[in-house]
């Protein structure tokens, strides 16, 4: 049993640093942010105790991909761990960035955004897609 647990202590992989959104938003300088709206939201919004969901982010053709973010209230979601690709070299504050905006728009365009919900709220459009 000792030289189990000695070549588990010398063998095992260290531990990842856990950080929530929460975590996060409590860590970086709020004055940054004094005038983004949903990061005061945030900051007003007590985490619930959430799921065990994570926010993944990763890095494809040059894009940051944030995902997770759009699942649960926003208590929920300030309680799901960030889980970040090994290879990113990212900043905690470019991190918070990317993710407001990813909870923002959804990294769509106001063009793109414009056009979705204009073909959302189009009932014509929805009689066909039916």
């Amino acid at each position: 049993m000792v030289i189990f647990s000695f070549f588990i202590r010398t063998f095992a992989p260290p531990k990842k640093e856990l950080m929530t959104l929460h975590d996060l938003i409590n860590s970086v300088d709020s004055e940054q942010y004094s005038d983004n709206q949903l990061y005061q939201k945030l900051c007003n919004t007590k985490p619930d105790y959430g799921y065990l969901r994570r926010i993944n982010i990763k890095e494809e053709n040059g894009k940051l991909i944030i995902t997770n973010t759009h699942i649960g209230s926003l208590g929920d979601i300030l309680t799901y761990v960030i889980d970040v690709a090994p290879e990113l070299n990212i900043s905690k504050v470019q991190l918070l960035d990317a993710i407001l905006q990813e909870m923002s728009k959804g990294g769509f365009s106001e063009q793109e955004e414009s056009a979705f919900w204009n073909d959302f709220d189009n009932l014509q459009k929805a009689k066909i897609i039916r």
